[in-house]
């Protein structure tokens, strides 16, 4: 057995915990049996958004008509530019690993491991076994796949880990959920001639979006895929290679889809489960994440949790700042908080979603009174030049203080415009500061958002 000062299981965003611990003179131990970097970096957003980038220079191209501009795709190298972002991003995990060994007091054990019990994990394979006086959880999530839907086990089907891999776009993608992961790779492959067809449960595709986000975001899926919402997937075949799914509405109306590739995109689950937490006295929510409370730390003393396991965000950026809290708590005995106030998010399918702070659903759900404003990307000077005819700003606020309770944006560059809104809720600014004393250049697209904040009325009608 092996003792360290900390161990911190799972190597993306915990990775630089490990290291800023083992910067601070802790005994580290790193485990991931994986490449470091974890799910952004080597199988999500980091290749996904590489990948989609491609799709939006292909479409620039397309439509450049619309601008005088005669131009014709001679080629497109599919397979050379899934490979060249898959082995650019291999390289950057494989120069995560060289570094981690270089560094003093860093142990990295790339190896599956499981737990025994609080505070010790068992190398699988090997059989030996690591303890610290600390532990850091940050074991990721993993794809849902649900044992619900028959047949599903088995067939063939893609999941996102996958489906970023393929290097021949397939004709006809059958995407069983309507959510984040399937409008960006739905508009990926359809930008490469790809028909794609969107099954979803809910009434609307991306349906934790505000609902007229969602809406209108479903609408303009459908003029470039087949879009079923309403429908649950219940049976999934397979026959001479085409992957057929049946849906039901909760009126009994049955539809069937069929395509060559079939990718499962209804969310993700902790990864629990896979690392044998069971074994340990952690506890976790209905949900199945750890339970953490606002310094991250789970019930058990010495043992903190982070990441997709623990349900704080399950973005990217919301690990990252719990790489920070955590830091500070683990490696420098602080008592940091964790304050995921204004946690902002944005969806890189086309047009961009971009949301921060509650929706009307929320809002109506705490039976909180609000007033709205909105405003249209066609009623700015820059939609002319980008010849844009579609999406929105809308913002949310307090009637009586005009603090700004959310923001929702769809169109081009929402993922941007939503941060100027961002700082306004987490400080809390009113739409009046917004709109009347801060002053934005002409014609940026961030008028968008001032003619919002212009729009909301005094007093709830």
């Amino acid at each position: 057995m092996t003792g360290f000062d900390l161990i911190v299981f799972g190597g993306g965003t915990g990775n630089t915990v490990a290291s800023a611990a083992a910067a601070e003179g802790l005994e580290t131990a790193l485990v991931e049996k994986g490449p470091l970097g974890g799910l952004c970096l080597n199988r999500g957003c980091n290749p996904s958004k590489m990948l989609i980038q491609h799709a939006n220079a292909h479409n620039t191209i397309r439509d450049a008509d619309e601008f005088g501009i005669d131009a014709t795709v001679d080629e497109i190298r599919f397979g050379e530019f899934v490979r060249h972002v898959n082995d650019e991003l291999a390289d950057a995990a494989s120069s995560k690993e060289t570094n981690k060994r270089e560094e003093a007091n860093l142990t990295l054990l790339q190896e599956e491991a499981r737990f025994v019990d609080d505070h010790t994990i068992e190398i699988v394979e090997s059989g030996e076994t690591h303890t610290a006086e600390k532990v850091v959880i940050a074991a990721g999530s993993q794809p849902i796949v649900p044992d619900a839907i028959d047949g599903l086990a088995d067939v063939d089907f893609l999941t996102s880990d996958d489906a970023i891999r393929l290097e021949t776009p397939p004709d006809r993608l059958v995407v069983l959920g309507g959510g984040y992961i399937a409008a960006e790779l739905g508009y990926y492959f359809e930008s490469f001639g790809t028909d794609v067809a969107l099954i979803e449960m809910e009434d609307s595709l991306v349906p934790r979006e505000d609902a007229d986000v969602a809406e209108a975001f479903t609408e303009i899926a459908a003029d470039r895929h087949d879009v079923y919402t309403g429908h649950r997937v219940s049976t999934v075949t397979e026959s001479d290679g085409e992957l057929t799914a049946v849906a039901e509405s909760e009126s009994g109306d049955e539809i069937e889809v069929s395509g060559d590739e079939l990718l499962v995109a209804l969310g993700r689950r902790p990864n629990t489960d896979g690392i044998d937490l069971d074994a340990t006295n952690v506890e976790t929510t209905d949900a199945g994440f750890i339970a953490t409370d606002d310094r991250l730390r789970t019930n058990v003393e010495n043992v903190w949790a982070m990441g997709d396991i623990a349900d704080n965000g399950m973005f990217k950026h919301s690990g990252d700042y719990e790489g920070e809290v955590m830091i500070d708590n683990v490696a420098r005995d602080a008592e940091r908080t964790a304050d995921f106030t204004a946690l902002p998010h944005a969806v890189f399918t086309e047009p961009q979603i971009g949301a921060v702070g509650e929706n009307e659903s929320t809002l109506d759900d705490a039976g909180r009174e609000y007033v709205i404003g909105r405003a249209d990307f066609t009623d700015t000077a820059m939609s002319r030049a980008l010849k844009l005819d579609h999406g929105f700003a809308k913002v949310l606020a307090d009637p009586d203080s005009r603090e700004i309770l959310g923001c929702h944006i769809i169109g081009h560059e929402a993922s941007m415009l939503i941060h100027e809104v961002t700082p306004a809720l987490r400080y809390g600014a009113t739409v009046d500061d917004l709109a009347n004393t801060l002053i934005h250049a002409h014609p940026s697209m961030s008028k968008v958002v001032l003619k919002a904040c212009k729009d909301v009325p005094e007093s709830v009608e």
